[in-house]
């Protein structure tokens, strides 16, 4: 039953994760065509990144109380409402940015329900000792619908119009939310109490493993560098690298990447699997460095493919490593926070590329953000549990008392 389940959750993400590539390529269309500029993406893209930060706690939160399925059909059917009324808005010519930034920040407000409630469920639908291959799968899942979303948002937008990738989008998130009203797994609750207890419970659990706290700690000097890298290495391809074929080249270099990262994480499985994972991220630099020496293409796809096969091993490893060793019922929190810190340090880099870049130069700068990618992965090794963490084969125990799932399903929490 558990397996069927994982395999109907890997179903409808994949669905949910390819549309999700229709509205990315249809929201720059429909906003360029309505006579908007950069100026009212960039107002759609921060009420997305406001609405993450405002809400992304929270979400971990009610992952928590609640069954995690039941956050995740809440929060599709939000998304489904917020794509069908972008369609219709575009689809009656009815274009207001205030509208559209309104409706950016519903959606992605119900995302941030919608992740850590999906990180407390993951756990829940595989045997412990194969948590890594199904981590692994639903890796190589969603680096590909990264790549072929799009793709086929792109070529849809192209020949029906923008309408259409929200449409798309919003048949997505029913998709997404069938599946996860399908599922029959139920996870064990405990008592509510304040919105602020429960958030400082979920601090503490990360405070009390060496490995976790250094982790986000490392991870968020690694997202503000990687947030500066990411702005300049679109400004070096699209005017050093050959323009947009050569953009369309890397990132489809770095899919393929993600994808070998985790196909390898579906064979290779040491036993101090966050150790490895460590180890792995250190290759991101040499993307980066590409960039800056030899700077040429084939130099680039190729840093791209060995960085990002680092990367996602990296990533399987860590969400394993959480799901080894974090209470189920503290998921949805600890994962929260996680999020929180990769979405808060993104867009301080993403700011922080353009005076950089002006008072230093753009070589120097990503090769000094390179520098950063290394040592916030090296430093971790100076932590004992990140060096000695080992695949835990049982659940781990949980450190408050909890009712049975019958009780937690009468009482609605």
């Amino acid at each position: 039953m558990r397996i069927s389940d994982f395999k109907l959750l890997a179903a409808g993400q994949t669905l949910s994760w390819i549309g999700n590539g229709f509205q990315t390529v249809a929201l720059a269309v429909a906003v360029l065509q309505a006579g908007g500029g950069p100026s009212d993406l960039g107002l759609v893209m921060a009420s997305s990144i406001i609405a993450r930060l405002a809400c992304t706690l929270f979400g971990g939160v009610w992952a928590d109380r609640l069954q995690p399925q039941r956050v995740m059909v809440a929060s599709d059917l939000v998304r489904l409402l917020a794509a069908g009324a972008m369609a219709a808005m575009f689809f009656a010519d009815g274009y207001r940015v205030v509208w559209l930034c309104a409706l950016a920040a519903v959606s992605t407000g119900a995302a941030s329900f919608f992740d850590p409630a999906f990180g407390a469920l993951r756990p829940l639908l595989v045997p412990a000792e194969k948590r890594q291959a199904a981590n692994a799968t639903l890796s190589m899942l969603e680096t590909g619908s990264q790549v072929a979303g799009p793709v086929l948002g792109g070529l849809t937008v192209a020949a029906f119009g923008a309408s259409a990738g929200f449409t798309v989008n919003a048949i997505s998130f029913l998709a997404s939310m069938v599946a996860a009203l399908l599922l029959r797994v139920r996870a064990e609750r405990g008592d509510r109490t304040s919105m602020l207890t429960e958030l400082a419970a979920g601090w503490r659990e990360i405070s009390r493993r060496d490995w976790l706290l250094a982790g986000l700690f490392g991870a968020t000097l690694y997202h503000i560098a990687n947030g500066v890298i990411l702005v300049l290495v679109q400004v070096v391809a699209i005017e050093r690298l050959g323009g947009a074929p050569a953009a369309g080249f890397i990132a489809a270099a770095e899919g393929l990447g993600g994808v070998i990262g985790a196909a390898t994480a579906l064979r290779f499985r040491p036993r101090r699997l966050l150790r490895a994972g460590w180890l792995t991220l250190m290759l991101m630099p040499i993307w980066a460095l590409a960039y800056v020496w030899p700077a040429e293409l084939t130099a680039v796809i190729a840093g791209a493919i060995i960085g990002y096969a680092g990367l996602i091993f990296f990533d399987v490893a860590w969400t394993t490593a959480i799901q080894d060793h974090v209470p189920q019922r503290m998921l949805g929190r600890v994962s929260s926070w996680d999020y929180l810190t990769s979405f808060l340090a993104m867009p301080i880099g993403n700011v922080l590329a353009g005076p950089l870049s002006t008072a230093y130069g753009t070589g120097p700068v990503l090769t000094g953000c390179a520098g950063v990618l290394l040592v916030s992965a090296a430093a971790q090794f100076l932590v004992p549990g990140s060096r000695n963490l080992t695949r835990r084969p049982e659940a781990p125990a949980d450190p408050e008392p909890a009712r049975s799932p019958e009780l937690a399903e009468t009482t609605g929490a």
